[in-house]
């Protein structure tokens, strides 16, 4: 049986979990440089670079991975959000990719086997990809619309080194994440592609959009619909959101995938909106009781916490669904469908 098979067959059975917030888990350790940098010896500061600590203080991320374990959590995201050559640039640690995200999978894959065997319930690891700070689809400057800073191909490779780390650290599936510019994760799409071809096997992918505005839509201007349309291709193990605004202004958008796509739907909000000094507010069983709305109603597959949440949220999370069915995969009418920014579907 294969990793997708055994996915499938698991989300058949019940709603799953996912992990919650690492960045707002790794502040509460108030690390200070030192505590970064470790013994890398590397010219840049590295207090903020999250990803780098499975190198540095590997037993923050083990931490944070048991913990979102023991609330309920089925999976595992790797604290590589940021460990691609792009991001790492700003810490001076690009040459070290590699190795972040290797650790980083093994460390995730080593826990969530452990779990596993205590009790026999599969855990999954999914290898996290963020969109990194550059896009594809707009120009950084306002004088010259098509000026881009990098290129479709160059951010192919980018993604292609962090996905192959990510795999041969143990990841079962690659998470494209936070998708705000939709041909940024169509780079990541097509690395994932061919990684899985060089080794000559699938790697599942898991798509997840972020909303930039209420009207539902990312920041290169897809609605959700369009940006279905522009990744089914792709035969995404799960498609979903997260990140946004909070569960209470994701409702409609949510609604929307759960009524056209035909794969799981994995849907892990922010837990609400941040307060004025950037914190967040909102109490695990506020999220518990959004997000299971969901649920009753028979739109999600997939449940789990972005920024702001703690593994008290994902317990709660876990605790209210518990028990009730998850969504049944339409299969909606073969048609052709295209995209803009707005989804085009001509009629049979």
């Amino acid at each position: 049986m294969t990793t997708r098979d055994t996915f499938l067959a698991e989300a058949a059975k019940r709603i799953l979990i996912t992990d919650g917030a690492f960045g707002t888990e790794i502040q509460n350790w108030k690390l200070d440089e030192a505590a970064y940098a470790g013994t890398l010896g590397l010219s840049h500061d590295q207090k903020g670079n999250n990803d780098i600590l499975a190198l540095t203080k590997p037993e923050v991320p083990e931490a944070i991975h048991r913990a979102y374990f023991e609330a309920g959590a089925d999976i595992a995201e790797t604290n590589t959000f940021s460990a691609n050559r792009i991001s790492q640039a700003d810490y001076g640690a690009e040459h070290l990719v590699r190795e972040i995200n290797v650790e980083s999978a093994k460390l995730a894959r080593r826990i969530a086997d452990e779990f596993a065997a205590k009790d026999g319930r599969p855990r999954f690891v999914a290898g996290a990809i963020g969109p990194t700070n550059k896009t594809l689809s707009l120009s950084p400057d306002v004088n010259d619309p098509g000026y881009r800073e990098i290129d479709f191909d160059y951010l192919k490779d980018v993604y292609r080194e962090q996905i192959d780390a990510l795999i041969e650290g143990g990841a079962d599936f690659i998470l494209i994440e936070t998708v705000f510019d939709t041909l940024n994760a169509k780079a990541g799409i097509m690395a994932t592609i061919e990684a899985g071809e060089a080794l000559s096997r699938e790697i599942p992918i898991m798509l997840s959009m972020t909303l930039t505005d209420l009207s539902g839509r990312n920041l290169s201007g897809h609605t959700v619909e369009a940006f279905w349309h522009a990744v089914r291709h792709a035969r995404p193990l799960t498609i979903g959101l997260n990140c946004s605004f909070g569960a209470e202004q994701l409702r409609p958008h949510v609604k929307t995938l759960s009524e056209i796509c035909d794969t799981l739907i994995m849907i892990y909000p922010n837990a609400g909106l941040p307060n004025e000094l950037g914190a967040y507010d909102e109490a695990p069983v506020t999220t518990a009781g959004l997000v299971g709305e969901w649920a009753v109603e028979g739109q999600v597959n997939v449940l789990g916490g972005c920024c702001g949440s703690t593994p008290a949220h994902i317990k709660a999370i876990a605790d209210k669904v518990k028990g009730m069915t998850p969504r049944t995969i339409p299969t909606p009418p073969v048609v052709t469908r295209l995209a803009g920014l707005e989804p085009f579907t001509m009629a049979a």
